[in-house]
C-alpha cells in the first residue's frame, strides 16, 4: 500500500501545476484510466462474448424444444454448446473483478491515519473543498448540503445519475431482444434468472450509493471507472454495429462459428 501511496504522491507532484489543491485527485482519475486500459482487451473480449452469447438464442431455443421434458438435459446441452463454442457466461465480469484491487487499495489508503508507522500524508489532499479522506456524511457535518464540500458531492452525483440513466437505457435495450432461456417447453423462467435480467438495468444507480458511503478517493474511482464503462460500451457497441452485430460473426444469421467467440 506505500508503494501505491508513493504513486499517487508522486502524480500528484507532477499535475500539481495544472490542478493545484486537486492535483491529487486529478492522480487518482489517470490512476484509474490506467487501470482501464490494462483490463480494455478482456472488456473487448467481453464485448464479443455478449454477442456471441446473443447470436446462441436461436439454438438454444431448439434445445429448448428438444429437452422440453427433460430440464436437466437442457441445461447440460446448454452448458456443452458455449463449451462447443468456446464461450465463457462469466467472461463479462472478469474486467469489474480485476478492477477491485485498486479500488480497496484506495479505500483502505484514503481510511488510514498512517502510512507505514508514519502520518498520511495523503489525507491533506481534497477536491476542491472536499477532502479525499472524508466522505458524504462529513460534508453534511461540515457546511451542509450546500456547503463547500456539499456542492462537491452535489456534483459527483449528477454526474453519477447522469451516467446510471444513459447505462440504464442502454441495458433496456440490450435485454430487451435477449430472450429469456425456459427450463421446460411450457414456457416456466429459469428460477432466478428473470428477476436477474429485470435487474440488471438498474444495477448502475447503486454507484450512488457507494459514492456516498465510501471515502472521496475511492468514489472518484467508482465514478471515473464507471463513466468509462458507458463510454466504453458505447464504442465497442458501435463497432460491433458497423461489422453486422451479431450477425456479422462466421455462418449463417443466429449461428456462430466455433472460436468466433474466443
Amino acid at each position: 500500500m506505500s508503494v501505491f501511496a508513493g504513486l499517487v504522491e508522486r502524480l500528484a507532484e507532477l499535475l500539481q501545476p495544472l490542478f493545484h489543491a486537486s492535483a491529487a485527485a486529478a492522480a487518482i482519475v489517470l490512476i484509474t484510466a490506467l487501470v482501464r486500459l490494462l483490463v480494455h482487451p478482456l472488456s473487448r473480449a467481453a464485448a464479443r462474448g455478449q454477442r456471441a452469447r446473443a447470436a446462441l438464442q436461436p439454438r438454444i431455443a431448439e434445445l429448448r424444444g428438444k429437452h422440453a421434458k427433460n430440464p436437466e438435459k437442457f441445461q447440460k446441452a446448454v452448458l456443452e454448446l458455449h463449451a462447443e463454442e468456446n464461450i465463457s457466461p462469466l467472461s463479462g465480469l472478469l474486467p469489474s473483478l480485476l478492477q477491485l484491487p485498486a479500488f480497496f487499495v484506495l479505500y483502505h489508503l484514503f481510511s488510514s491515519t498512517t502510512i507505514g508507522g508514519q502520518g498520511n500524508a495523503l489525507l491533506t489532499h481534497a477536491l476542491f473543498a472536499a477532502p479525499l479522506g472524508e466522505r458524504w456524511a462529513d460534508a453534511l457535518g461540515h457546511g451542509g448540503l450546500l456547503g463547500p464540500a456539499g456542492l462537491v458531492y452535489l456534483g459527483l452525483f449528477a454526474l453519477v445519475a447522469a451516467v446510471a440513466a444513459y447505462n440504464y437505457r442502454r441495458a433496456k435495450r440490450e435485454t430487451a431482444v435477449l430472450p429469456v432461456p425456459a427450463a421446460d417447453g411450457g414456457g416456466e423462467r429459469v428460477p432466478g434468472l428473470g428477476a436477474i435480467t429485470k435487474a440488471m438495468p438498474f444495477l448502475s444507480f447503486f454507484t450512488l450509493v457507494t459514492v456516498a458511503v465510501v471515502p472521496l478517493a475511492a468514489a472518484l474511482y467508482v465514478v471515473t471507472s464507471t463513466a468509462w464503462s458507458a463510454v466504453e460500451r458505447t464504442v465497442l457497441s458501435k463497432g460491433a454495429k458497423g461489422l453486422g452485430g451479431a450477425e456479422g460473426v462466421k455462418g449463417a444469421p443466429g449461428t456462430l462459428a466455433r472460436g468466433d467467440a474466443k
